[in-house]
């Protein structure tokens, strides 16, 4: 610390360590904060913020830009646990760069302007680009091949997202061949002639903005700035500007950020971690932090937060062997780091399940515990493994594996079979099956038609048999489209193998049944032509197969597997005890922290996944092991030679004899700045019971994010959240 130069800001419930220290007195134009996993960034662009308005900034002089709602939030949250008054916090604009984007916009916005927050509210729009692309293009470009049914639009809203984070449609290509562009841009021709026609539309040919969906008031910002337009001169008089989670800056926001960071006036504190780098397909990348911003400010500062507040030091040790940077704890918490061994998938879900239950029989609640799976497909056995233990679940980014088209798709098909699709009691499962059909079947139906049939299936379950004779596209004597001709032959065999289905005797093995069905449809295939990228086609067929396997294990009739599955779904629906295990993929993971994760199938071929970029798979492991606060679960085969690399890379040996020398250094200085009273008594309360603990006297510990009871308080109403 400068003596000459104090901090003016006292925040309430920390010290602030040395290094945040230095970031909240820092006064360089612009600041980059490497830090670890787990480091209080957030807290540490609180305090300051908190040091600029003891230093009489206006509240409305100070921005602070955050990628997600729930970060914003989480913002806004530190600015008051840290003890900036409520009367100034609420006048600091804490807001999203789409939030801040759109204000922005609003001078130059017309009145009819529809805003479409969720994607279903742009089907109408992508189907109406589809057809423009049909109409323009059919039969003159190799390789197109418009689709419009469910995956194909989840596909294509995905892909013009992410020519819009990079903003490569702004890109020089007036020269280039249309499939060049699309090579260049790494897209499917089909998509990125659809995102033109899209944009077209949305744009009204240029004329301005009809409507906009999920990121498009940060593209539309960024482009108005890219083309030299003076919107950046009304910006308002922003004097400091802080962003949190840089890791996960694209080229749109960077636009934005640079605008504002530019003006004379204006000093900018930016944190992020180049290491949790895991959305390079929405535009992220770690060439912000190393390089972009060097070059536009060579002047730059970088200040480190190597101490983490999420876990001890067992954790950090291992991270930081695993990284090969500087990360540490000063928390006198052993973080235990658990490894176990499996010799199949079920084996591996039957180790999460043992891994949950000891959590449980240790005092711990059931919604502090999260399995982190790589890919999707993951998911199957492990559910399966939950649902016959009897414990609850939920996967709240993604759905679970009954409700996933390819899955879908079988089930339907076994419902026509057995003439029995009312076993399937909920409307919205029934929809999504007969979504999934027509995807598998590549049928084609304009999108009327398809919602008139849906609405007439949900009411009669029994006219799913019907869908298979029904040609929207194609009547007498006209000749096939485009559409038709690609998906003639999946129809045929579809057809053909429900003509099969109907004389199979539902006393047959399922998994004989379930093995015959996938080929005669050749789902294999089908999947390589529907999901574009050869990724997502593989996760697809490993589900399948996870599908196969379940059902040759469970030795069950074709019948018997029928009604199996639809008791599962029903447990899956039922009404939830509100502490359930959380299924996530490591992914959608990031910026949220758990007391127990378990990450399963550390195998060589699955995590890393061998198709995808080292780098970006030690990115995704780094993120799904730093969730973790008091107990890792690690999974990996039996056979060395099968198990994941990441999991030597971390050298637990070595890392774990530091660490234990770290505990007892932590313990021995209770006085040290962030080190917990010893009096005090932590609670396990989560997010969700915060209103509850608080009212009863409970404080917030925000450096271990953590409730706790002052020494001499009466523990009887705290009694539930008490650890045994």
């Amino acid at each position: 610390m400068n003596d000459a130069n104090p901090p003016r800001f006292t925040p309430q419930g920390l010290i602030p360590t040395p290094e945040q220290t230095a970031i909240q007195l820092a006064q360089h134009k612009v600041v980059l904060v490497d830090a670890n996993a787990g480091a209080a960034k957030t807290t540490t662009l609180a305090l300051r913020i908190g040091e600029a308005l003891a230093r009489k900034l206006a509240p409305e002089q100070i921005l602070a830009l955050t990628f997600t709602p729930e970060a914003r939030d989480v913002m806004r949250q530190r600015l008051l646990d840290v003890g900036v008054p409520h009367t100034l916090a609420s006048r600091v604009a804490v807001l999203t760069f789409e939030d801040f984007a759109a204000f922005q916009l609003d001078s130059i916005d017309g009145d009819g302007l529809r805003l479409c927050a969720e994607a279903r509210q742009l089907k109408d729009y992508a189907l109406a680009a589809i057809d423009r692309v049909a109409e323009r293009y059919a039969g003159r470009l190799d390789g197109l091949d418009p689709q419009t049914h469910s995956i194909a639009l989840a596909q294509f809203l995905d892909v013009q997202l992410q020519l819009k984070a990079t903003m490569a449609l702004a890109a020089d290509v007036e020269y280039m061949g249309l499939e060049d562009i699309a090579e260049q841009m790494g897209v499917p021709l089909t998509d990125y002639l659809t995102t033109v026609e899209y944009e077209t539309l949305r744009l009204d040919g240029g004329a301005g903005a009809v409507f906009r969906g999920p990121f498009d008031a940060t593209y539309d910002l960024a482009c108005n700035l890219q083309a030299g337009a003076r919107l950046a001169e009304h910006f308002p008089d922003y004097r400091l500007v802080l962003c949190d989670e840089l890791h996960d800056l694209n080229e749109a926001a960077f636009q934005i950020l640079d605008a504002l960071i530019s003006r004379p006036q204006c000093f900018f504190v930016g944190a992020g971690d180049k290491d949790q780098v895991i959305h390079a397909k929405l535009g992220a990348s770690e060439e912000y932090l190393n390089r972009r911003f060097g070059q536009n400010y060579p002047k730059l500062a970088r200040y480190p937060l190597t101490y983490t507040y999420r876990h001890g030091p067992h954790l950090a040790y291992a991270m930081a062997e695993f990284k090969q940077k500087p990360v540490e704890s000063s928390l006198p918490l052993h973080t235990e780091i658990r490894h176990a061994h499996y010799d199949s998938a079920a084996a591996c879900a039957q180790q999460a399940v043992a891994a949950i239950r000891q959590w449980k029989a240790d005092g711990h609640a059931l919604d502090g515990c999260a399995i982190l799976i790589r890919d999707r497909h993951q998911s199957m056995a492990i559910e399966n493994a939950l649902i016959e233990a009897d414990i609850d679940y939920r996967t709240p980014a993604m759905a679970g594996y009954l409700q996933r088209d390819e899955i879908l798709f079988l089930r339907g098909l076994l419902a026509i079979a057995l003439k029995d699709f009312s076993a399937v009691k909920s409307e919205q499962v029934r929809t999504a099956i007969v979504d999934a059909m027509v995807a598998f079947s590549e049928m084609r139906f304009s999108a009327r038609r398809m919602d008139n049939f849906k609405a007439q299936i949900v009411k009669d379950p029994a006219l799913l048999g019907e869908l298979f004779h029904i040609d929207d596209e194609q009547r007498d004597g006209d000749e096939p489209n485009y559409r038709d001709v690609a998906s003639l032959a999946t129809k045929q065999a579809v057809i053909a193998t429900i003509a099969w289905l109907s004389e199979v005797d539902p006393a047959t093995p399922a998994a004989a049944v379930l093995t015959e069905m996938c080929e005669r449809v050749k789902l294999v295939a089908t999947a390589r032509r529907i999901f574009v990228r050869p990724y997502e086609a593989g996760v697809v067929n490993k589900s399948v197969a996870g599908l196969l396997d379940a059902a040759a294990a469970s030795g069950h009739t074709l019948a018997e597997f029928w009604a199996a599955l639809n008791a599962r779904e029903a447990f899956v629906r039922r009404k939830r005890d509100r502490k359930a295990v959380l299924i996530e993929c490591v992914a959608n993971a990031k910026g949220k922290e758990f007391e127990h994760v378990i990450l399963p199938f550390l195998q060589a071929d699955e995590f890393p996944n061998p198709t995808q970029p080292k780098a970006e798979e030690e990115n995704l492991f780094y993120v799904g092991a730093t969730r973790a606060r008091a107990r890792l679960t690690l999974l990996s085969p039996a056979d060395a030679a099968l198990r994941s690399g990441f999991i030597a890379q971390m050298r637990l040996p070595k890392s774990a004899a530091a660490a234990e020398a770290a505990i007892v250094r932590n313990q021995a200085r209770p006085a040290a700045p962030l080190a917990a009273p010893a009096a005090r008594q932590y609670l396990t309360a989560t997010y969700q019971e915060k209103d509850q603990v608080k009212a009863l006297g409970a404080q917030f510990d925000i450096t271990r994010r953590a409730w706790y009871v002052e020494a001499g308080k009466d523990l009887t109403p705290f009694s539930p959240w008490i650890k045994k």
